[in-house]
């Protein structure tokens, strides 16, 4: 039990320490600013040092390929339109329970505008109980758990992928203009240091879901809420530089300190585009740099932008084919506004295919309950908890 009288004595200590935070994020906000101006004078100056030094920087910047001082208005969702969303949730394995397996559970969202036709909202639950699916990631290090969390990102974009691309491609169907939207980064950072077998079974499933997408002309788009990347503010880091050449290996490799160029760190790049941009504008489009997207096909490269829709700044990221698209792109992040707008600050294709996957805790009871109901009549004796697991859900505390 949290004792609120023992953490009274902490909080003033806290809001002292916001205040000088917020103290100094204004002036690194109002540096951030002028280097921006800066750097948007010597913009093709800076791109081309980027292209020229970018594997000898020792942070990752993204690159800008419109002006920095891009402001532009959104338009208005087309009148019909389809959105499609999936999102997944888990049941973790435990050895206390009465089986060691593990679920998971891909919430499916399809909405329609204009058409006047039902939506789908459902979910697909799997579970994964053999040996190759509970322990296949033991050769690499990979703990169970972390894997199953991998394991759904993969089924998150196939399905995805399959409800889009069979909704669009029936025979006899006519084209309306629709989205595929993911919740969080299209660069999978989280495979960037695994084992490279272990990479290939994750990244591949999924860069063959987004290239299905492609090829059946459905633009994916991933929706970063509260975005803590610096890539957008990393590339002011090149105006910002001391040396004569951004060879950051050369220059600054002996430094344990901080590096001259790090003056406005640690600001986000969604806090500098919350000062400048208006309700329902972006700002200009950038080419990600991240290193695990060598893995990626040409047209699969990830550009994103920042967009403030209403209620925060988002990062709106879209593959490579969609953005070099102009009316597809535009026409994309429209959609993507009125999703927010119909979901009152968040997506409503993304929050309801959340919905759809959670798993709740009457829902992992009524899970092994039935599992136990099965392994009974399969002829299995001593079916049931760990002691533990008994005592903690019954405490007499």
């Amino acid at each position: 039990m949290l004792d609120l009288a023992k953490l009274t004595g902490q909080i003033p200590g806290i809001s002292q320490h916001l205040t000088k935070e917020a103290l100094a994020s204004r002036k690194r906000l109002e540096l951030a600013e002028n280097l921006l101006g800066e750097s948007q004078a010597r913009q093709i100056e800076l791109v081309d040092s980027h292209q020229k030094w970018r594997d000898r920087l020792i942070f990752a910047a993204a690159c800008p390929v419109e002006p920095l001082d891009t402001k532009i208005y959104l338009k208005a969702p087309p009148y019909t339109h389809s959105v499609f969303a999936t999102d997944g949730s888990q049941i973790s394995p435990s050895h206390h329970e009465i089986a060691y397996c593990y679920l998971i559970n891909i919430g499916r969202v399809m909405l329609h505008y204009g058409q006047s036709l039902h939506p789908l909202l459902d979910s697909i639950p799997e579970v994964f109980y053999r040996p190759e699916d509970l322990y296949v990631s033991k050769q690499w290090g990979i703990r169970t758990d972390e894997w199953m969390g991998y394991r759904r990102t993969v089924s998150e974009a196939q399905m995805l992928a399959e409800m889009a691309s069979n909704w669009v491609n029936p025979p006899g169907a006519h084209y309306e203009p629709n989205l595929a939207l993911v919740d969080g980064s299209l660069i999978l950072w989280f495979i960037e240091n695994l084992p490279l077998e272990a990479r290939e079974t994750i990244l591949l499933p999924i860069l063959a879901a987004w290239e299905e997408l492609r090829q059946s002309k459905i633009p994916l788009m991933g929706y970063l809420s509260a975005s803590r990347s610096i890539e957008a503010v990393n590339f002011l880091r090149l105006q910002a530089c001391t040396h004569e050449t951004p060879n950051c290996v050369v220059n600054c490799s002996n430094l344990s300190d901080r590096y001259p160029c790090q003056v406005i760190d640690p600001l986000r790049d969604a806090t500098l585009w919350a000062n400048i941009l208006e309700p329902g504008q972006r700002g200009p489009l950038w080419k990600s740099s991240a290193k695990i997207l060598e893995l990626y096909d040409e047209s699969l490269q990830v550009y994103f932008c920042y967009v403030h829709v209403g209620t925060e700044i988002a990062r709106i990221e879209v593959p490579a084919w969609v953005a070099e698209d102009t009316e597809l792109f535009e026409q994309s992040l429209g959609i993507m506004l009125g999703q927010v707008y119909k979901g009152y600050g968040y997506p409503v294709a993304l929050a309801e295919s959340h919905n759809q996957a959670v798993v709740r805790g009457g829902d992992r009871a009524r899970f092994f309950a039935l599992l136990e109901q099965q392994m009974i009549r399969a002829g299995l004796k001593n079916v049931g908890t760990s002691y533990k697991e008994t005592r903690k859900r019954g405490s007499v505390a």
